[in-house]
């Protein structure tokens, strides 16, 4: 009688059981469900800046608008709607568009917001101010739009390439360095917390300026002359070419700079706006590449 009891608990334990894994099974499908729909169905994304847009091409994820740029933008978003340029998006076009989600960059929230939060548009801003924030934002979205498994791939392929340039250049005698960031009539000293900045000190360049907790300084050409860099990095923002011509007649004219020993020893390099944008983007690794040539030659 004590086995038919026994044999009776197992065969209903048994049957729990399965029953449990069942539903959970269920629930775990449901939810995965849930989130793909969540994903592919309802999910109407702007991407206001390049480097999110190029950030949400490579975690395959659809958007419905994209910022106007004289840069090429993915193949996978040719022919979508463009809603302006990054620092001045036309809201009222972005607002018909029905967006879930508007993204834009941290350097741009003071600039945006009050604009964004008159039309009733919840932007989101990327932080992409230094490498290793910006990994931390893929990771965010990948877990966001339902990406981790591209979000983790990508990440990992940044940071071993990255591992590798970092170890290239590690017994090398560190570069001083000078980072000028130039707009259309002015430039500014960029400090290591800058995106510049921080390739600069991941590639084993010393920056001029430190101790600083902003990303740029006005420039002071006589207390930059006393630092007297080995490399001198000229960044030019907005409109390149114009900022390069500018940059080329205040080396020309301002007679401080041929006291400069990077200018004496021709160590003045310009840096393509494409791979060293203000904020981050994936082209990390070849401006990686092309710093530890400038600094390393």
């Amino acid at each position: 009688m004590v086995k038919g009891i026994w044999r009776s608990f197992s065969c209903g334990l048994f049957l729990l059981l399965i029953g449990c894994s069942s539903n959970e099974q269920a629930v775990m499908e449901n939810e995965q469900l849930e989130k793909n729909d969540f994903q592919e169905e309802d999910i109407r994304i702007v991407a206001t800046t390049v480097a999110a847009t190029e950030i949400f091409d490579a975690l395959e994820i659809d958007l419905v608008g994209i910022p106007t740029s004289y840069k090429d933008l993915p193949e996978r978003y040719e022919g979508l709607q463009e809603v302006g340029n990054p620092m001045n998006p036309d809201m009222e076009l972005i607002k018909s568009l029905q967006p879930t989600d508007v993204i834009s960059v941290t350097t741009l929230q003071t600039d945006l917001e009050e604009t964004f939060d008159a039309v009733d548009l919840n932007a989101t801003y990327l932080n992409l101010q230094s490498l290793s924030n910006m990994l931390d934002e893929i990771e965010m979205l990948g877990e966001k739009f339902n990406r981790e498994e591209q979000a983790d791939a990508l990440v990992s392929s940044i940071e071993e390439r990255l591992t590798l340039i970092e170890t290239e250049v590690e017994d090398e005698e560190s570069p001083s360095v000078l980072i000028l960031l130039g707009v259309p009539g002015s430039y500014l000293v960029a400090t290591e917390h800058s995106y510049i900045g921080d390739l600069v000190k991941r590639a084993g360049g010393e920056n001029i300026v430190s101790g600083e907790e902003v990303e740029y300084l006005a420039s002071n050409t006589e207390y930059l002359q006393q630092a007297n860099p080995d490399v001198i990095l000229r960044a030019a923002h907005g409109m390149p070419e114009e900022v390069v011509d500018m940059f080329n007649e205040e080396f020309q004219t301002n007679d401080i700079w041929k006291h400069f020993n990077a200018v004496q020893n021709e160590r003045v390099y310009d840096l393509e706006e494409l791979l060293f944008p203000t904020t981050g983007n994936l082209a990390v690794e070849e401006a990686m590449n092309e710093l530890v040539e400038m600094l390393y030659p």
